[in-house]
């Protein structure tokens, strides 16, 4: 059973630590912060601000992992939000919601995606059409409950207008991307491909700009939390397939009570031992489990790795998260999020 469960377990993980690697080049390479000078740049004023800004969360977030997002992207948007002078409520809480509101397009885009399909052969392009429309509608609401909630702050004129103007000069690290988003669409078992684009990416950045901090990497993005979370979704997926959990809670469910016993168990024990308990045995609604695991965690801070790592992340750049704002905002983007892609689904 062990076995069984370390091969379910193993290779989200894998394909985890690869992306994180790509996004720390990407990020070395200045990509994410001309990103966001690019986007300040834009006509229209404050909303039109935060809407780019989180068109780019969720773009980041479906290409290269909400935790990739979260650890480079949420220093960005909180920058952002500084140069122009706007209050930093939306842009912070806004930075977490859509990472995990946006990490349901690709399959590599949340590890509980590769967890709940490890022993099926779905290619990355089925499982993108089949996930497309519930994606745009969870960024969509995301944006709009985000938006309504700090109306006020964001309708409002900001006093500096941001006029420096980056300039980027293409590294690996748009090369790794452009791969890895090919690798994660055409194959079915991508983390081993693309470790392997991260390590090659990775070593290009050292030969040619003879620098990478490995520590830096290793500290922002919390390594040891990711290997902590392995033992422990390992361990629970032993759990279920000893006493059959998976068929306890949700053997027999429709589509909906599988989202819903996904979410509570997201915030129960975390979103990706959920998942590795949840799909000991193939689901028969696994893209409603995926609904649950992958929106459900916006409910409170523990349900997932990302906002862990958003919490971490945010105290490290002066911003001061609430656990109870998190959960409060966060109960309505949960619902509104969960019952938009049951229905559309």
């Amino acid at each position: 059973m062990l076995w069984a469960a370390i091969q379910q377990t193993w290779e989200p993980f894998v394909l985890v630590i690869g992306l994180l690697l790509i996004g720390h080049v990407a990020s070395s390479d200045g990509l994410f912060e001309v990103a966001g000078s690019k986007l300040s740049r834009l006509r229209g004023g404050t909303v039109v601000l935060f809407v780019s800004m989180m068109f780019l969360a969720a773009l980041v977030t479906a290409t290269l992992n909400l935790d990739t997002s979260v650890v480079f992207l949420t220093p960005v948007l909180l920058q952002t939000a500084r140069f122009r002078s706007v209050k930093e409520e939306a842009f912070l809480y806004g930075s977490i919601f859509m990472a995990n509101a946006a990490s349901l397009l690709l399959l590599g885009s949340n590890l509980t995606n590769i967890l709940v399909f490890s022993r099926s052969d779905v290619r990355g392009v089925a499982f993108a059409r089949t996930m497309f429309v519930p994606w745009l509608l969870s960024i969509t609401l995301t944006t709009l409950v985000v938006l309504v909630w700090r109306w006020r702050d964001l309708s409002s004129k900001p006093i500096i207008e941001r006029d420096d103007a980056q300039r980027f000069t293409p590294g690996s690290g748009i090369i790794g991307i452009i791969a890895a988003v090919v690798l994660m669409l055409v194959i079915s078992r991508p983390a081993i491909p693309v470790l392997v684009v991260a390590i090659l990416v990775a070593a290009i950045d050292i030969a040619v700009r003879h620098r990478f901090a490995f520590a830096s990497l290793v500290k922002s993005a919390n390594l040891p939390m990711v290997v902590g979370l392995f033992v422990l979704a390992t361990c629970v997926s032993v759990a279920s397939r000893y006493w059959h959990l998976s068929q306890h809670l949700i053997g027999t469910a429709g589509s909906w009570q599988t989202a819903g016993v996904a979410a509570a168990s997201s915030n129960l024990i975390n979103n990706l031992p959920a998942a590795a308990m949840l799909s000991a045995k193939f689901p028969a609604h696994p893209y409603s489990l995926l609904f649950g695991l992958n929106l459900g965690p916006n409910l409170t801070v523990v349900g997932a790795l990302s906002s862990l790592l958003w919490l971490k992340v945010a105290r490290r750049e002066g911003a001061s998260p609430s656990v109870w704002t998190f959960t409060k905002i966060g109960v309505v983007v949960t619902t509104v999020t969960l019952f938009g892609c049951l229905l559309v689904a």
